[in-house]
């Protein structure tokens, strides 16, 4: 296909086949394509301002992959498909669908019991669906805009800044984010959710 993509700490990559799956014939670079990707997520972030969901229409499996479909169908044609091969990160594609089920599960859980704050929710969902990692590419960015879903539309509260975003270059922001999921994988939510907000 022609297209070389240089990837930094904590990006997913792409094997043969789904780079495959490009739908955009004139990108060659990388730059290019994060373009492209960014044009279409800005997209996908104004379907999302522009209606109102339930949190059981948000916290559940079709939610999920509509949203990286609105995010990524521009681009890509797995959009809003689960990956089908293991990647550097994440849970057995195998073991995807019942991962996300588990969390789906636990989080309307937390909603209804109110078990954490709803900050602290929004982001244990996010890191948590991050670490299933169900898409072949993108699953960061979902999950923030995942995270922002939930704390705007279920519990009317101002999206995160995430650190004022940036995040997809190298950099102290990208830095400081990726010590704050360390943490996060470690049990501590905390720093995550200070990123989240700063």
């Amino acid at each position: 296909m022609g297209l070389e993509i240089e990837y930094i700490d904590g990006q997913t990559p792409l094997d043969e086949e789904e780079k495959e799956g490009l739908l955009i014939s004139t990108i060659n670079t990388h730059g290019e394509l994060d373009e492209f990707e960014q044009q279409n997520i800005e997209k996908a972030i104004e379907w999302t301002l522009g209606r109102k969901f339930k949190h059981e229409k948000i916290i559940a499996e079709d939610f999920v992959r509509e949203l990286h479909h609105k995010m990524f169908g521009d681009v890509w044609k797995w959009a809003g498909e689960f990956r089908h091969s293991n990647k550097n990160m994440g849970c057995d594609w195998k073991q995807i669908n019942t991962q996300l089920k588990q969390l789906n599960d636990d989080c309307l859980y937390w909603i209804e019991h109110k078990t954490y704050s709803d900050v602290e929710i929004a982001i244990r969902y996010k890191h948590s669906i991050v670490s299933v990692h169900c898409f072949s590419n993108g699953n960061g960015r979902h999950s923030r805009l995942m995270g922002d879903v939930i704390i705007s539309h279920i519990f009317r509260k101002k999206v995160f800044t995430w650190g004022g975003r940036g995040l997809n270059k190298k950099g102290e922001s990208r830095n400081n984010y990726f010590k704050a999921i360390k943490e996060a994988d470690k049990g501590s939510i905390m720093p995550l959710m200070k990123f989240a907000n700063t």
